[in-house]
């Protein structure tokens, strides 16, 4: 029987406490539905690095260590100082060194021995995000014909952008080895079709052949839901919570919540600038209002994440300073990370949803606030019109996080929405989540990877070819060349 193998970089073994952000929830389904073999990282830096196989359930977990140099180059290195930065748009922070990019197509190859080593002619390889862009390459090198999709969890920018990283016109193409290549949104998609008219001059709709022989690289668009009636069973539960209730107790007036890795693509510190605005234009809501930030610390070993933080930190302490009194405090910042099951509480207990990132794969905080609601008595999203939920969520408020005069007043209005309009537009987000439950999104991938007849092929390639047609420059800009590093 075929299996499915799962690669990423890191890989969550049940009951390990080993939670690589939301991709364990986001795949939970599919391991549930089908035989998986999960193959990945351990999160063990040894200089004799060992790879073992743990079995639970139906499923295999093959966790492999890095040494020391694979972690520099490979993970601090280009992925989260090249590719983290030049995909959310900011040159200006990628730092390119050769060295780097080697310690990455190390890596690469590294899981492709571990794979070759269990993978049958028949299995499936699903791979996971920007860390493993290269791995589809390294297997067909070993002789793998099997089907390989490959999903970024992350946004794509435009050819403009993309072109400027050093080694471009080599680890974007890899990408061709790929059976599908999937993307969080239409946007996303497209830039990719651009580049690769731009650079390989390729037809500049979504259908193409790529590589060599018949095989053919197709890309397609699979936007990630979240468990939607799950969480908001979870949520009607947790608000109950002595924990929940005592935030409640804790505050006076109504609560609005952003939760956040420390990351500069997820805007905090203009967030911060956008609340400060609101509370200078609209004083009427001093002591009605607390703003909770919930933003467990990430990559504290890289400098820029440092700085963040203290900038955070700053910002912070600059607004409570300015606006508090004895019984209120406008700000409540905090570094740690709470359960799925606390933050659905606190979700649900929130007047106000504030996500505003610079730039965002998809966001399911969105989704998750969303799904937590009351239906009687909802909040009210605020969110960044350059996440990649917004695509789907247009009865949010949608609003420019560059734009801090904007986002205050968007809160001002999201806190004095009628019941009426704030019920009517839950109710059309909910009906989005629906429709784009996370149950059917591994299955939606899988039934595109596998093989087509030459009918269907044809009629997809006609449907593709609607769908994207050659678009004109990007309108943002790049921000600087990157930073070099010797």
């Amino acid at each position: 029987m075929a299996r499915i193998f799962i690669i990423s970089n890191r890989v969550a073994v049940p009951n390990s406490g080993n939670h690589p952000g939301g991709l364990e929830v986001v795949l939970k389904a599919t391991l549930r539905k089908h035989p998986c073999v999960w193959l990945g990282w351990s999160g063990e830096v040894n200089a004799k690095p060992r790879t073992q196989t743990i079995l639970q359930d139906d499923n295999e977990y093959i966790v492999t260590d890095l040494k020391p140099e694979d972690f520099d180059e490979y993970y601090n290195g280009f992925a989260n100082r090249v590719l983290w930065p030049i995909f959310h748009y900011r040159l200006d922070l990628a730092e390119f060194s050769r060295r780097d990019l080697s310690g990455y197509l190390r890596v690469n190859d590294h899981f492709a021995d571990e794979l070759v080593k269990v993978l049958g002619p028949e299995d499936i390889v699903w791979v996971h995000d920007y860390h493993l862009i290269p791995l589809a390459k390294a297997l067909r090198a070993r002789g793998l014909k099997n089907r390989i999709g490959f999903f970024l969890h992350i946004p794509l920018p435009p050819p403009e952008i993309l072109t400027a990283m050093p080694n471009h016109e080599t680890l974007i193409p890899s990408l061709g080895d790929y059976d599908l290549v999937g993307f969080q949104t239409d946007g996303d998609a497209a830039n990719f079709a651009r580049y690769l008219a731009k650079e390989l001059g390729t037809p500049s709709h979504i259908s193409l052949r790529l590589g060599s022989g018949d095989r053919a690289m197709r890309i397609g668009t699979f936007p990630v839901g979240i468990e939607t009636r799950h969480f908001s069973r979870l949520a009607g539960k947790s608000i109950r919570t002595k924990m929940v209730q005592q935030v409640l107790h804790s505050i006076p007036g109504a609560l609005m919540i952003g939760v956040d890795r420390l990351d500069y693509s997820k805007g905090i510190t203009a967030r911060l600038d956008a609340y400060e605005r609101f509370l200078a234009a609209y004083p009427e809501w001093h002591g009605k209002i607390t703003y909770l930030q919930i933003t467990p610390k990430s990559r504290s070993a890289i400098k820029e994440y440092a700085d963040m933080e203290a900038a955070v930190n700053s910002a912070a302490g600059r607004i409570n300073g300015a606006y508090s009194d004895a019984s209120w405090a406008p700000v409540r910042y905090v570094n740690r990370a709470y359960s799925r099951t606390a933050l659905a509480g606190l979700y649900r207990a929130a007047r106000v949803g504030l996500v505003t990132p610079m730039r965002d794969g998809m966001n399911l905080v969105a989704k998750e606030y969303v799904a937590a609601q009351d239906p009687e008595d909802p909040g009210v999203l605020i969110l960044s019109r350059f996440a990649g939920a917004a695509d789907e969520f247009r009865d949010a408020l949608l609003v420019n996080p560059y734009d801090p005069d904007a986002v205050g007043a968007a809160i001002a209005r999201a806190m004095a929405m009628p019941l009426a309009e704030r019920k009517q537009r839950h109710a059309d987000l909910y009906a989005t989540l629906l429709q784009n439950d996370i149950s059917k999104w591994g299955d939606r991938f899988l039934k595109a990877l596998a093989p087509r007849d030459k009918a269907a092929a044809a009629r997809e390639a006609q449907a593709l070819r609607d769908f994207i047609a050659p678009t004109g420059p990007a309108t943002i800009a790049p921000a600087g060349p990157p930073t070099t590093r010797q």
